[in-house]
């Protein structure tokens, strides 16, 4: 799994780095596990822009992913690796022993072929779901649930992944993809493994209209609107600017926006580095 570089043929390819798409084996998606993918162009149900810079955009099905691998005990085959346009990981479809399918989170090193597992009786091999309480300390794992039964919320994007550090007691200690140590319940599950598609980061558009494909549209910075726009507008020649802050004036770079009193603090050992 890598990224390629195009001979610059034209002004859009001069710049752009895509993924090689090595690791995809198949070119369409289950037709069982997907469904329309509604878009709103920004707009609410009375047809007013509620969030700016979205419209347009190529059409995509949304895959149903399978984020709570609360099958226990039942093993599946790896069918495929796919590509899915609703985010920048691999998905991977199994095909379970009693005969259901299912897409997850593709893990780095998944192959076609493979066994994976969810459950107590699950090893820790890449690919396998287990609860907290089950896997090995200083483990690499992704796909992980912040509450038992909630599904996978945390490390889920390409190349995302956090490590399991400690347990004390009923609580497991993750160090988080941002560097934040965190309190978590052994009873949550996570996969054993990197989410795979780690060179994402890496990836260049190399031109505008891509991110048109992507349903973005073009973003005006504060600096070049009007006083009566933006906080940050106005000004003669380049005379202009000022703090850095949104467009309704919350201060941007640096500005905590956490809330002091926060419920969650009580689970967080030691805040990410900045």
């Amino acid at each position: 799994m890598g990224v390629r570089k195009l001979k610059a043929i034209t002004p859009g390819q001069r710049f752009r780095v895509l993924s090689d798409f090595s690791s995809v084996t198949e070119s369409k998606p289950e037709k069982s596990l997907t469904k329309g993918k509604k878009r709103s162009g920004g707009r609410n149900s009375r047809g007013k822009m509620t969030v700016r810079n979205i419209g347009g955009g190529h059409k995509q099905r949304y895959r149903l992913v399978d984020f709570k691998r609360e099958k226990f005990g039942i093993p599946a085959t790896v069918k495929s690796i796919e590509y899915d346009p609703n985010r920048n990981a691999r998905i991977a479809l199994l095909f379970y022993a009693d005969g259901e399918k299912r897409y997850i989170i593709a893990q780095n090193g998944l192959q076609v072929g493979q066994q994976v597992m969810s459950g107590e009786k699950a090893t820790p091999d890449v690919g396998n779901a287990l609860f907290l309480k089950d896997i090995p300390l200083g483990t690499v794992i992704s796909c992980i649930e912040m509450r038992p039964g909630q599904g996978a919320m945390i490390a889920r994007s390409g190349g995302a992944f956090a490590q399991l550090s400690a347990r004390d007691g009923k609580y497991a200690i993750i160090k988080m993809p941002s560097g934040e140590s965190r309190m978590i319940l052994t009873s949550c599950m996570a996969t054993i493994g990197v989410v795979s598609n780690s060179d994402s980061a890496l990836e260049r558009s190399g031109k505008a209209g891509r991110s048109r494909w992507l349903g973005r549209r073009p973003r005006v910075r504060g600096v070049a609107m009007n006083p009566v726009d933006h906080p940050m507008g106005g000004g003669e020649g380049r005379a202009s600017g000022g703090h850095p802050r949104s467009r309704n004036g919350k201060p941007a770079k640096g500005y905590k926006t956490r809330a002091p009193k926060k419920a969650s603090n009580k689970y967080i050992i030691d805040r990410r580095k900045k």
